[in-house]
Formats: C-alpha cells, structure tokens, sequence
C-alpha cells in the first residue's frame, strides 16, 4: 500500500511541476517577446508620462494595449499584478519531485555504482552542493565586472555549464545526472526571481508610493536575470524529460551529449529573442541543428558484427531470470517496483521473444537496464543478449 500512495504521490506532484512550469515558461517566453516588440508611443502625451513603449495586439476576439514605462508611472494603479509565484510553485514542486524520485530511490535512480562509488547520503549531498552550488557561482560571475561584456559572460556561463554536467555524468547515474543538471539550472532560475527580479521590482513601487523617482538599476538588473532565464528555458525543458530518452543519457559521452543539446536549446532561443527584434541571422539555428546532428552522430548504434560463440535461448533465459525478472514479472519481488515497469514481464518464452527488440536496446545498445544496474548484470551477459538478438535478426 506504501508503494502504491507514492506512485500517486508522483502522480499529483509531477502534474503540479508540469502546470506549474507551464505558467511559469509560459509568461516568461511573452513578457520577453512583448518587451523585444514595444514601439514608441504614439500619443505624445504618454510619452510625457513616461511611456517608453506600447504594443498593440488581438486574442481571443479582443484588442489589448500594452505599455512599458521607462521606469514607473507617477501614480500607482490600485491593483498592480505580480509574477512570481508560477516561478516558487514550480520550483518547489521540482525540488519535491528531486527527493520524491531520486532522493528517496536513490539506490535505484540516483546512484549508479559502475560510476562512482557513492553512499546515499554523500550522493544526496552532493546533489545538493550542486543546486545551491550552481547559484552562488552563476550570482558571483554577475556581479563580477564580467557581467559588462556579453560575449565574455556568455562564454563563462557555458563552460560552467559544461563543467557542471560533465562533473555530474561521471558521479551519477546518467539519467539523475541530466536532472540535476536541469535542477540547478532551474535553482538559478527561481533565485533570480527570489533575489533579483522581485527584490527589484518591490524597491522600484515602493519608491513610487513614496513619490521618489526608482533607481533605473532596479529594472536594469531584474532585465538582464530575466533575459538569462530565456536562455535556460529550453534546456530545462530538455531535462525535465530526458528519462524517456536513455539513448542520451545512458551514453558513454552523456555529458558531451547534454552540453549540445542544451547548447542548441539555447542557440535556438537565442534566434527567437533576436527574431522578436525584426530580421534575424539564421546562424544560431545553423548551429543548433548541426549540433544537434552531431549529437545524434555520436549516439548512432553501431554494427555488433556476427556473433562469435552459438548463444542457445537457455543462456538468455538464465539471464534474465538472475537481472530482469526481479522487477519485470506478474509479481516482483523488489520493494522499490509494486508493478511490473511500463507492465513488461519475462514470465515466459513467449513473452521474451516478443520483447526482443526492447531487451536488446535497454540492456546492450543503452545500457540503461538493469537501472542503476541493480542487479549487477555484466558485460559477458551483455553479449550473450547481444549475440542472441543477432541471431534473430539473421533468421528473419
């Protein structure tokens, strides 16, 4: 019963993590493409109460009047809307899901020992050290005098992003690596909402209230967070659902293979904000995609050549029966695994047979089964796996 109000427990959160994110990336990606499309005024007069720009726009079977001041207007609106909390809720419900899935099953999902050798509680804390980690670096590299120089900022942002996933593909298992990338960089995305943008944005209206002009650094700070944030939006997105995906991160090279795709991620948002702006150079999109190609390149199965031994149906049968059928089975006997995953069992020949296709891929081409290789499986059961499928193949 335990097992079973936690699967629903995953459930409720992970849907609640998915909506939440929605709102969040949702007003995100507008208010950068609304500021990247303002106009100037067109009345003079607003100009003179300190519009700096407008936009005009229909949805939904309206018309609607956007304006920016340059910094605040004279007098306050009685309601004034804040957005902040789609960017708490979704983080808090990821950080939930984090120790939900990956802290609590951390023998199962966070460790792999054929990586590192790691105890759960150096594995959760390391983790940790990470989130909080990546947020103390990427504020220090802003407020350093880096944070003046684009193009430099942005190339010390990726290696430090490089270096991150790197670090975590060679201590974790590769898909709680690929999370924890997106946890951090999500850490670094809510924090410059929590520290930054809304700090900012308080200061800014309640020296409006006091009838003081705002310091223009208040806005000009809580935009420059907010256009890094666009920048991340898409390889968070990646991660939060890479685990369907264990062609990239059960890989040998998943850290290189997670730096291209969210490299693309980013070069592809990086079109789209200057595409906002009027005509664009399609070389972000260039670059994304050949990255993205070479990606796939890297991950391209490779021919195993003909077996080398006569592999009989007996000896995968054995296999299976010491690595697989503890979780997939009618009745499982691992704790962690109420229900056969995906409901895929290995009771009988007939129904390895006919998951053929998916043995092979999880345990020879992936490598990403047994998860956590929990079981132990080695490299010669590998291949017995392996010259079994070949042999298939070759009758059919």
């Amino acid at each position: 019963m335990e097992a079973y109000l936690l699967d629903w427990l995953n459930i409720f959160v992970r849907w609640l993590h998915f909506i939440t994110g929605v709102a969040w990336i949702g007003s995100s990606l507008y208010f950068i493409w609304l500021d990247n499309h303002l106009e100037e005024p067109h009345d003079s007069s607003d100009s003179e109460k300190g519009v700096g720009g407008e936009l005009w726009s229909v949805h939904g079977g309206g018309f609607y009047h956007a304006q920016k001041y340059k910094v605040a207007p004279v007098v306050l609106p009685d309601t004034l809307h804040w957005f902040k909390w789609e960017a708490y809720s979704t983080w808090l419900s990821g950080i939930f899901l984090l120790g939900l899935v990956y802290f609590m099953g951390a023998e199962i999902y966070l460790i792999d020992r054929s990586v590192a050798e790691l105890s759960v509680v150096m594995a959760i804390s390391i983790s940790i050290g990470f989130i909080a980690g990546g947020w103390f670096v990427y504020d220090l590299m802003c407020k350093s005098p880096l944070a003046k120089y684009d193009t430099a900022f942005a190339i010390a942002l990726l290696l430090m992003s490089s270096a991150l996933a790197w670090s975590l593909c060679h201590l974790f298992s590769g898909r709680a690596a690929f999370i924890l990338f997106g946890a951090t960089l999500g850490t670094i995305m809510v924090a410059n909402v929590f520290f930054v943008i809304i700090p900012g944005q308080k200061r800014m209206v309640g020296a409006a209230e006091r009838s003081e002009a705002p310091d223009p650094a208040d806005g000009q700070r809580a935009k420059l967070r907010s256009v890094h944030n666009t920048y991340f939006t898409l390889p968070v997105l990646f991660v939060m659902t890479s685990n369907h995906y264990a062609m990239t991160y059960s890989h040998e090279y998943n850290w290189a293979i997670l730096i291209a795709i969210s490299l693309a991620g980013a070069l592809i948002r990086i079109y789209f904000v200057a595409r906002h702006k009027g005509s664009a150079s399609p070389l972000p999109v260039v670059i994304a995609v050949v990255l993205l190609a070479a990606a796939a390149a890297l991950i391209a199965p490779r021919s195993q050549g003909e077996a080398a031994n006569a592999t009989t149906f007996s000896q995968v049968r054995n296999v299976i029966n010491a690595r697989c059928t503890s979780c997939h089975s009618s009745a499982p006997v691992h704790p962690a695994f109420p229900a056969a995953p995906l409901g895929v069992t290995f009771d009988t020949d007939e129904q390895i047979l006919a998951e053929a296709d998916r043995i092979h891929l999880q345990t020879v081409v992936t490598r990403v089964m047994p998860i956590g290789n929990l079981t132990a499986i080695t490299d010669e059961e590998r291949e017995i796996i392996a010259q079994w499928y070949r042999s298939l193949e070759s009758e059919q």
